[in-house]
């Protein structure tokens, strides 16, 4: 068999980068505990030309029932079954309604003024 000698790496044009957030359909537990499968957000902590390892927060489980011990499924980069996690925005919180502002004031003064008296 011949030897093949590579001067420089091979490119690799990897479409996951350890660190990336993706979303993978998988089994996994809901905030109540239950037991559901779809798209769950996790971390990809390790890649390889053919496989891809995406670790979770939550439980998961292999499709015949077992959880994953240490909450990593590993698939293949191009498979239905991954994709980038789509970007979320943050809702800015609300401000509080005037009246509420009002009564948060009063009580803070009625505070300081008992704390006046008591020194």
């Amino acid at each position: 068999m011949a030897e093949l000698r590579f001067t420089t790496a091979p490119d690799r044009d990897d479409l996951y980068k350890v660190g990336d957030r993706v979303e993978v359909y998988c089994d996994h537990e809901d905030p109540k505990g239950n037991r559901v499968r779809g798209w769950l957000e996790g971390v990809v902590v390790q890649v390889d030309p053919k496989i891809v390892a995406v670790q979770f927060a939550e439980p998961v489980y292999l499709t015949d029932g077992w959880m994953v011990p240490d909450h990593v499924l590993w698939c293949p980069p191009n498979s239905q079954q991954i994709r980038m996690a789509r970007k979320r925005t943050r809702s800015k919180p609300r401000a509080a309604a005037p009246a509420t502002r009002a009564k948060a004031k009063a009580k803070t003064k009625t505070k300081a003024k008992a704390k006046a008296r008591s020194k």
